[in-house]
């Protein structure tokens, strides 16, 4: 990272969301006394290390475009600055909004899946970072739990977290379930996109049912700790990380009572135009003394 500023005399690094890699990149940029813009920050995900390397990120940067007003307002009693924070909305509804989904039958089809009347789940369980060993647990319970249900179930892959092969390697019971069940290393943003608009339910642990979900209006069982902290909208049913637990959520799911209330859910992250906002407040602030030099709380 040193290397690449040095090569590249940026004016200010603008970073994204909560990763462990961001520490060396601001780490790199504070050396550097290189401005740092960082997105989406003042959220909370209390079951993962990102909630440390967020916050860390938050304390090391100089200009924050948040999602929401519940993490602008957090980030000011973090002892920010309010000048320096700005609220956007996230940009990954903006791409949402401009990718031109396939159709999520001819999607069903690559992969092998049946065209019929039963419900369809798509299944993302990531590992639980903050605690070793949770990740197994959850998911062995999420494999009891879907192995019940007569469904057409797609999983898609693990992040690459560490234990993330425990994940994998708990789900495979699920070849010998009365379900349908496919596997998919990938399947890209647009074909994950168009399946989420399509599923009765999106089941497990992932971002995107808080994120992106409310957008379409899908149902969510969210599993577990890993998204605790994040704003969610009515189409979310939090359940706790045991098989009787996600399957009753994932029974109320599919309901028709929740399917029309999910429906008709609003988005806790806003809709498109964070991009231009982004872009605008960029261009727009003066890159001075004022903004690297940050004040402690009085």
């Amino acid at each position: 990272m040193a290397d690449a500023l040095e090569r590249l005399k940026p004016d200010l690094m603008v970073v994204l969301g909560d990763r462990y890699e961001l520490l060396a990149a601001t780490a790199a940029a504070t050396a550097f006394r290189l401005p740092i813009a960082h997105l989406h920050g003042g959220e909370s995900t209390e079951g993962l290390i990102d909630e440390a390397v967020r916050h860390a990120v938050t304390k090391l940067s100089h200009l924050h475009l948040v999602a929401a007003r519940p993490y602008a307002e957090r980030l000011v009693r973090m002892g920010e600055e309010r000048w320096r924070v700005r609220i956007v909305g996230s940009p990954g509804l903006d791409h949402l909004a401009r990718t031109e989904l396939p159709h999520a039958r001819d999607a069903l089809r690559h992969i092998g899946m049946p065209d019929d009347d039963r419900p369809l789940l798509v299944v993302t369980q990531h590992p639980i970072t903050l605690h070793p060993g949770e990740s197994r647990r959850e998911a062995k319970a999420l494999a009891r739990a879907l192995g019940r249900i007569d469904a057409r179930i797609v999983i898609t892959a693990a992040n690459a977290d560490q234990e993330h092969r425990q994940v994998f390697d708990a789900l495979r019971s699920l070849r010998n379930s009365r379900a349908t069940v496919r596997f998919v290393a990938t399947l890209g943003t647009a074909t994950y996109w168009s399946l989420l608009r399509e599923a009765d339910a999106l089941v497990g642990n992932s971002s995107s049912g808080l994120l992106e979900a409310p957008s379409f209006g899908t149902p969510v069982v969210n599993i577990g700790d890993r998204q605790r902290g994040r704003l969610r909208s009515a189409n979310v049913i939090d359940v706790k990380p045991e098989a009787a637990a996600i399957e009753r959520g994932i029974a109320k799911a599919l309901t028709p009572t929740f399917r029309a209330s999910a429906r008709q859910s609003r988005n806790p992250y806003g809709a498109a135009g964070a991009s231009d906002r982004i872009v605008r407040i960029l261009t727009s602030i003066p890159i001075d003394r004022r903004l690297l030099q940050k004040k402690a709380p009085a």
